[in-house]
């Protein structure tokens, strides 16, 4: 009797990422990228983000970013189908939810017709985020009834006189035509003295507010870059002039460069972060193996001479660990040899192999 085998299915995950950084990224969506295989992503996604996936997870970052170059969304679409039927499990990360102007729609349709099995993991818009962060109600019992979100890609597309009726507008993307979208609600009889703010990387430590009127705000953010932006247009733009994003942190406004190698400088990035520095991360380190392991792979087979081994950090713990099972070899050939680390983040790691360090030295410096 013949068989026939059914082609192993994987899974794409559409997940939002809110605004963009750890502590706003909800639980399910922490916990699908902490498993992803493959991780597509869009530019304006922290890439702090790209971190928490496992090491070995393809990462391909496919733009997005209004007026920069970016990947065809038709490509996007045919990667997630592609790495799906290969069997993998796929994220792909959007800025804010999903199906607040992320185009997932079209990403659906594409999985669907390739039946490609998807789950939605929402994500918190930066068009109620952000106004929040900055201190902004988008609703207040006499200020405003109602709220509208809308995309200032084409502002030609939509009808101002109904727009201009409502009490407070949110505009995402709306930085490059502003003075375009002011006209038209001016010239639908909104008053020029209609309060406006503008949040620029809204919840980030480099967080910056401009506020004015219809009639003052392009004086005032001439010649300033608009991007990634949250527009609130409407007299409840006039309040939160305290930000609830705390300004006050020590390292606020700074920027670092990190150069520790890749995979290694996610704790020491969220320890800035959290004291309100912007980081950068550019590797000027690579951890590989040696050009050889025969010297390490005789001294393995000989252990039982030495007296102790001595580990300095823990990508030695783990080189060490895997030479000694590629001898199809345990940790019992450390009988009768004791085991000294150089720092505690050294001794954890043994730890975790169920292993107890005789000796850490109080100081471990170079």
């Amino acid at each position: 009797m013949l068989l026939q085998m059914t082609q192993i299915s994987g899974q794409v995950y559409l997940v939002g990422a809110g605004i963009g950084d750890q502590n706003h990224l909800t639980l399910s969506a922490h916990n699908i990228l902490s498993q992803a295989q493959v991780l597509i992503y869009d530019a304006l996604v922290d890439t702090q983000l790209a971190t928490i996936p496992p090491s070995n997870c393809l990462k391909i970052d496919v733009g997005k970013r209004g007026g920069k170059p970016s990947t065809p969304q038709r490509e996007i679409n045919q990667l997630l189908v592609r790495y799906c039927q290969e069997g993998k499990r796929v994220v792909r990360l959007k800025s804010g939810d999903p199906f607040i102007f992320g185009r997932a729609n079209e990403e659906i349709a594409a999985l669907t017709e390739a039946d490609c099995p998807y789950t939605l993991i929402p994500g918190v818009s930066s068009a109620l985020t952000a106004p929040l962060l900055a201190g902004i109600p988008l609703t207040d019992k006499h200020l405003s009834k109602a709220f509208t979100v809308l995309t200032g890609h084409d502002p030609e597309a939509y009808n101002w006189e109904a727009l201009a009726q409502i009490d407070t507008l949110v505009i995402l993307m709306g930085g490059r035509n502003l003075a375009v979208i002011i006209q038209q609600l001016i010239d639908a009889g909104k008053v020029v003295t209609t309060p406006i703010a503008i949040i620029r990387n809204g919840g980030r430590p480099q967080q910056k507010i401009w506020r004015g009127t219809l009639a003052t705000i392009i004086t005032e953010t001439n010649g300033v870059s608009l991007s990634p932006t949250v527009i609130v247009i409407g007299e409840v733009a006039q309040l939160g002039h305290t930000t609830v994003v705390n300004h006050s942190l020590p390292l606020q406004g700074q920027n670092i460069l990190v150069t520790r190698s890749a995979g290694q400088s996610s704790s020491f990035r969220a320890l800035l972060e959290a004291e309100g520095a912007t980081v950068m991360e550019m590797p000027a380190l690579e951890i590989r193996p040696p050009s050889s392991w025969e010297a390490l792979d005789e001294a393995i087979g000989e252990l039982h001479t030495f007296d102790w081994l001595i580990f300095t950090s823990s990508n030695g713990v783990n080189y060490f660990r895997d030479r000694v099972f590629a001898q199809n070899k345990d940790f019992r050939i450390l009988a009768g040899v004791k085991i000294a680390v150089v720092g505690k983040k050294t001794a954890a790691t043994l730890q975790k192999q169920n292993l107890t360090p005789d000796y850490i030295p109080p100081h471990y410096i170079a």
